[in-house]
């Protein structure tokens, strides 16, 4: 931390140092509410510089004030990309350190080591933990989020994973020279290797894509894709989850999607649907449900497919909304064994 005499020259000014004068001259509402939207980690630096400014001369700060002004009135805006921060990173960086800051940029989203960690899928991260000291994947599940860890240590073999589990049991507060030797070797040996290869499976992408074009649109690009490269086109259709993908939700699934999805637009996405679907949601309902939505569809009468597809799609993605909180699984078959 810089003393008195430096923080009195606006030239060896750092950057938690200015940010704390301009919070401070901000006032305390203001300051609270740029605090709640700060890390932890920027608020515990921000007020280690507050506590430590001491008198600030008024022309410092209507300095600083100043430069802030115009560095954003400047453009009229402020833009940030990956391009402009590793350009400005170069400028003060040797090479190799910017590639590496740019590679765990890229890399698993979190603000921490151990946030970044828990974005990490639980088999990559077993697999490599597998190889490490168990003193070393202790102190590493004691960080991540229980129920990621629960997960990593059911994938760990099992001599291994129980001399973790001891490690955790008699493990008292880690100093923080070893967590920070930990997220050294983790940084160094891990994340910049899995920045490095995480690279997005082609077909995974334009399955996504292509669960997203209207029906036309979509069988207009896999016919003529199945034309070109029929093992891309079949590879790409399995990856995908469509409206008749519905089928493979087990009765429970079902009747939690029904009970988030609209009620007008069920009808909607019905009216177009393969009997078997219809069926599927009409079973899950009750017998007076389930008779209110037979007249809703007849009711209808001539449906834009557009607008049927425009309904399907919107139950599909509370279907994935669904799957990824947790609340439904959709990767299994309908008729995959369930203990209860």
């Amino acid at each position: 931390m810089a003393d008195l005499a430096k923080v009195d020259d606006y030239r060896t000014l750092r950057g938690a140092q200015k940010a704390a004068i301009v919070m401070l001259a901000l006032g305390e509402e203001q300051c609270g509410r740029l605090f709640t939207m700060m890390h932890e980690d920027e608020i515990r630096d921000i007020s280690a510089a507050m506590a430590q400014l001491g008198a600030v001369r008024a022309e410092i700060v209507e300095r600083l004030c100043t430069d802030f002004v115009e560095s954003l009135g400047s453009s009229g805006s402020l833009i940030g990309s990956y391009e402009s921060t590793e350009t400005l990173l170069s400028k003060t960086l040797p090479r190799d350190r910017v590639s590496q800051i740019m590679e765990e940029i890229r890399g698993p989203a979190g603000r921490t080591m151990w946030d970044k960690l828990g974005n990490v899928n639980e088999d990559v991260l077993a697999n490599y933990l597998k190889n490490e000291y168990p003193q070393t994947v202790a102190v590493v599940l004691s960080k991540i989020r229980p129920e990621h860890a629960a997960n990593v240590l059911t994938l760990l073999p099992d001599p291994f994973a129980m001399e973790v589990v001891m490690r955790m049991l008699r493990m008292e507060t880690v100093q923080k020279e070893v967590l920070d030797g930990v997220e050294r070797t983790l940084r160094a040996e891990f994340m910049s290797n899995l920045a490095r290869s995480a690279r997005r499976d082609s077909h995974e992408l334009m399955a996504e894509i292509f669960n997203n074009l209207d029906r036309a649109a979509e069988t207009r690009f896999v016919s003529g894709l199945e034309e070109r490269n029929r093992e891309s086109a079949e590879k790409i259709k399995s990856l995908m989850f469509t409206f008749d993908d519905l089928q493979r939700l087990a009765g429970p699934a079902v009747q939690t999607l029904l009970r988030s999805v609209e009620k007008d637009k069920l009808p909607i996405a019905l009216k177009g649907a393969s009997d078997k679907i219809k069926e599927l949601f009409l079973s899950n309902m009750s017998e007076r449900a389930g008779k209110m939505l037979r007249e809703d569809i007849a009711a209808l009468g001539p449906v834009r497919l557009r607008d049927v597809d425009e309904a399907q799609s919107g139950i599909v993605n509370l279907a994935k909304d669904l799957a990824a909180q947790g609340q439904i699984e959709i990767g299994g078959n309908a008729d995959d064994e369930v203990v209860y």
